[in-house]
């Protein structure tokens, strides 16, 4: 349990951990959202069906995602790109709409027999729980390629992750050496907010 915890606290102060445990933050909130939306809409008020609570409660939650997630997450920041964020992010969010709609259609068709509205409500929320959960992995793997940053932004990151690494377990093996591959460039480390970083970085080897 403890080596455990030890790799996970290793892992949180990489670029990828970090942007991991945000994300992972980030579908916290959105699955709240979708929650609510739905346990009110279709819960208490009763205004539609289990298969429109559910789009509505999706499309709801999909707008603070898409910012938490290229802001927060992945650091992007200035206008959207129409093609190459907006579009692909509501694709994949309509994926995952269409998928639990699916699931939630089939709860409620089957829940209707067996439970009484507030049973029927849980069945209902689990449902949408559920489908969102199978695509959880795979709409990380395509928002770190759809928000990509400049590879010199991680570097920076990682560099100052090995830092902090350094600090708190002063035992912990030192990191690879500068001509290993995988290693980060000295002006990194010693000075991450240099200009000079992106010039050595895009600079061609000699």
């Amino acid at each position: 349990m403890v080596d455990f915890l030890l790799r996970a606290w290793r892992l949180y102060h990489t670029p990828t951990g970090k942007k991991l445990f945000r994300y992972t933050m980030v579908s916290v909130v959105s699955t709240a959202v979708s929650q609510f939306t739905l346990f009110f809409v279709y819960g208490v008020l009763q205004l539609l069906s289990g298969v429109w609570s559910n789009v509505l409660a999706n499309a709801v939650a999909t707008i603070p995602s898409y910012y938490l997630n290229r802001q927060w997450v992945w650091g992007k920041t200035g206008r959207s790109h129409l093609g190459k964020e907006v579009v692909p992010f509501w694709a994949l969010s309509f994926a995952g709409m269409g998928l639990s709609t699916l699931s939630v259609g089939a709860a409620e068709h089957w829940g209707k027999h067996h439970f009484h509205h507030f049973g029927l409500t849980v069945l209902v929320l689990g449902a949408n729980l559920g489908a969102f959960g199978v695509l959880w992995v795979a709409k990380f793997l395509i928002f770190n390629r759809m928000f990509h940053v400049h590879p010199v932004a991680d570097l920076e990151a990682q560099a100052e992750a090995e830092l902090a690494l350094e600090e708190s377990d002063p035992e912990a093996p030192p990191g690879p050496a500068a001509n290993e591959p995988g290693s980060v460039p000295k002006s990194v480390a010693v000075n991450p907010g240099s200009s000079r970083i992106a010039e050595e970085f895009r600079s061609p080897a000699l």
